[in-house]
């Protein structure tokens, strides 16, 4: 191992860890998961605290719940407990130090504990790390990894917490699309590492939708539509088509050519507009309506206070997590669930059209 450098930026260096092979083969061999880094940290503090809130209604029509076969992100229970409670638990926001970590091929490793941020890049572990940091702090997420989505709404919030524990570290994911302009309006400036060695990391407990979460997102959308000329409009309809995981509203057109006839409601492609294109038709939208999915946080991360998420929502697969963060803008939040139509689903255009006339003015 190199000698200790004393600062936080990285050096080049080469060296050898054995743990992904040991505990690939301790799951294996003898079925033993590993334990979490945050049971095996050397410090841990709370920069935000457990909350109750009061929970602004979802918007909904009557008997849409019932139709819920599936869901994700949410409790074991059905979504309705969580839909239809008057407060919810906000748990707290914690950081860990880690001492003497590795970050190899997408995990975390300490000791005998290990964390997967994304997938590796051959069948076999590596072992190597090229690079060694006196102190990082890693603010991506398995989730942000995966989902643009969870990437921007909750992934580019904790990274203002890592900026002021260390070098903010993310794994060496392509950047692809809308990231890079995203980062760039964000002041956003990682180090993407594919493998090193610190001697010291912190990590994050940053999942609660608490109110400190909540003002860093409050910040990043300030900083988002500033100098956005966006004025006011009836709302917008994001396209999602057959991009990302199967999720095919089949009469996606028609609704969002309904809405554009009867209600002045602008059509977006996010595949096929850039940042500022993206973000003029979402800074003005009185409502935004489109397919639950990642292609909603453009517009719940530039809409204005008082507009209105609509999101219509496969049968098998409801998800809740913009409720949260529409709150967290003084924002509201509604949906519509489809019937299934063969693999895909279907929205009742009558049921958008009167879920619509629910919200507020």
């Amino acid at each position: 191992m190199s000698d200790a450098t004393g600062d936080d930026r990285r050096s080049r260096f080469s060296a050898w860890s054995l743990l992904p092979v040991q505990q690939m083969l301790a799951k294996r061999l003898a079925g033993k998961s590993p334990q979490s880094l945050e049971s095996v940290a050397e410090k841990t503090w709370v920069i935000a605290s457990e909350e109750t809130v009061a929970c602004r209604p979802a918007i909904y029509l009557p008997h849409q719940l019932d139709r819920v076969t599936g869901w994700l992100f949410s409790s074991s229970e059905h979504p309705r407990s969580e839909i239809e409670a008057a407060t919810a638990i906000h748990g707290a926001t914690r950081g860990f130090l880690l001492k003497d970590a590795w970050l190899i091929d997408g995990t975390l490793y300490k000791g005998g504990a290990s964390q997967y941020l994304s997938p590796r890049a051959g069948i076999l572990p590596r072992i190597r790390a090229e690079h060694e940091f006196g102190r990082g702090a890693m603010y991506c997420s398995v989730g942000g990894n995966r989902y643009f989505g969870q990437w921007l709404i909750d992934d580019c919030c904790t990274y203002s917490l890592a900026c002021d524990e260390g070098v903010p570290i993310t794994t060496d994911r392509p950047v692809y699309g809308h990231v890079q302009t995203y980062m760039d309006l964000l002041g956003m400036k990682p180090t993407q590492v594919g493998s090193a060695y610190f001697r010291e990391l912190v990590i994050f407990d940053d999942v609660a939708h608490n109110h400190n979460k909540g003002l860093r997102f409050q910040a990043m959308r300030n900083r988002i539509r500033s100098g956005v000329d966006a004025p006011q409009h009836p709302g917008v309809f994001i396209l999602r088509g057959v991009a990302g995981e199967r999720r095919v509203l089949r009469n996606e057109i028609e609704i969002a050519e309904l809405l554009r006839n009867r209600r002045g409601f602008r059509i977006l492609d996010p595949l096929a507009a850039d940042v500022p294109t993206i973000l003029k038709s979402c800074a003005g939208a009185r409502v935004v309506v489109g397919v639950e999915g990642s292609a909603l946080s453009h517009g719940v991360a530039a809409m204005p206070a008082g507009a209105a998420l609509l999101t219509l929502q496969p049968p098998n697969r409801f998800v809740s997590v913009y409720r949260s963060r529409t709150e967290w803008s003084d924002q509201h939040f509604g949906f519509v669930v489809g019937f299934p139509d063969g693999e895909d689903f279907r929205i009742d255009p009558q049921e958008v059209e009167r879920t619509l006339d629910l919200f507020p003015s």
